[in-house]
């Protein structure tokens, strides 16, 4: 048996919080194989921030700027403060896993290789390095966890309950109507019809504030009535401590594939997703059979026939970049496809279901 690596560099550089969490698996699971090992994240802001005060992470690093090049140069300064023994990469471009052979490392630069359709992105990397024998096979099984401290967790209860409608009797249901991206946005008016209904099922219904975006739609669009209680801004993991109350409540998180939506996954929360042009077989939430995390996930396909839609290349589809429809000029028809009641079944099942445990109680 080889001796534990001890200086490790991961470096996740794609620039989403939702690709940060889906790697979350990987970086536990190199804590764990390799115990007492330096193990730096490189990575961007905001997504870094879930990772400062998180027991596998020695080190979390960012781009020190905004322009050209600074990815590349962050690799750079990496490598020359701490030499790796082992160097992992989601991040393909602008040469990057070129520096990181160059430096003598033992690397995996290459997480996607070839994925098949159906395959789920996170476990994809937990199967490449499982074959490379840098995990263990119960690391292979695991699934996105945000590890929260006891006070981030008694804050998310706290704030939680400050927040919660007092209104409604039913597990509590968190709308993520920001979609990141104008192709996965559903239709505002599906929102609205979705918060009356669920509010008439006895859901306290909360969503996220999000920060000012008057260059988007979504600050106009996600307008709701009083039934829809607004969670302060409190930052990543201060939203996932939240999310985690909800989750020891029965609670289920709604929301498009984004960043938001895979936090309230990683922190326990049930989720049902809204996945249009993304295809859910590659990037659902489905949790893997005895994951041991609270909550279940039912991933929602819209127009699962679309001819346009490339479930291993989404960014060469012709919507991806400008939401352009090829097949509707009112917008994503992926996304207006999927209906309020199919959400509305979705969230009864999940909330149906029996509670669990918190994922930050496995350790």
């Amino acid at each position: 048996m080889r001796e534990p690596y001890r200086e490790i560099l991961v470096v996740d550089l794609l620039g989403g919080i939702g690709d940060l969490v889906m790697l979350l698996p990987v970086v536990h699971g190199l804590a764990r194989r390799n115990p007492g090992a330096s193990l730096r994240v490189l990575t961007h802001e905001p997504g870094a921030a879930l990772l400062r005060g998180d027991p596998a992470v020695t080190r979390v690093l960012t781009p020190r700027h905004d322009g050209a090049g600074a990815e590349r140069e962050a690799v750079t300064e990496a490598l020359a403060a701490r030499r790796p023994d082992l160097a992992v990469t989601t991040t393909r471009y602008d040469g990057i896993p070129d520096l990181l052979a160059a430096s003598g490392a033992r690397c995996v630069t290459d997480l996607w290789c070839r994925p098949p359709p159906d395959e789920p992105v996170g476990e994809r990397y937990l199967r490449i390095l499982l074959a490379e024998g840098l995990l263990r096979p119960e690391d292979a099984l695991a699934r996105p966890a945000v590890r929260l401290t006891p006070a981030e967790i008694a804050y998310g209860e706290s704030a939680l309950a400050h927040h919660l409608p007092a209104s409604g009797t039913g597990p509590p249901v968190v709308l993520i109507t920001d979609a990141g991206m104008d192709v996965k946005r559903w239709p505002a008016g599906r929102w609205r019809e979705l918060a009356a209904l669920l509010a008439r099922r006895g859901h306290p219904l909360l969503t996220p504030d999000a920060p000012p975006k008057r260059d988007r739609a979504d600050a106009k669009d996600a307008v709701f009535g009083p039934e829809v209680a607004v969670l302060p801004q409190c930052g990543l993991r201060g939203l996932a401590a939240c999310f985690a109350a909800v989750a020891r409540r029965g609670g289920v998180a709604v929301g498009g594939d984004t960043g938001p939506l895979r936090l309230a996954a990683a922190a326990g929360a049930a989720t049902v997703g809204l996945f249009g042009p993304t295809w859910a077989g590659r990037y659902g939430l489905r949790p893997s059979t005895g994951s041991g995390l609270l909550g279940g996930a039912a991933d929602l396909q819209g127009l699962p026939g679309c001819p346009h839609r490339r479930p291993t290349a989404i960014t060469e589809q012709p919507c991806w970049w400008t939401a352009g429809c090829p097949l509707s000029p009112a917008g994503p028809a992926c996304m207006a496809d999927i209906s309020v009641a199919s959400v509305v079944r979705a969230v009864t099942r999940l909330c149906a279901g029996s509670p669990m445990r918190h994922p930050a109680d496995d350790g």
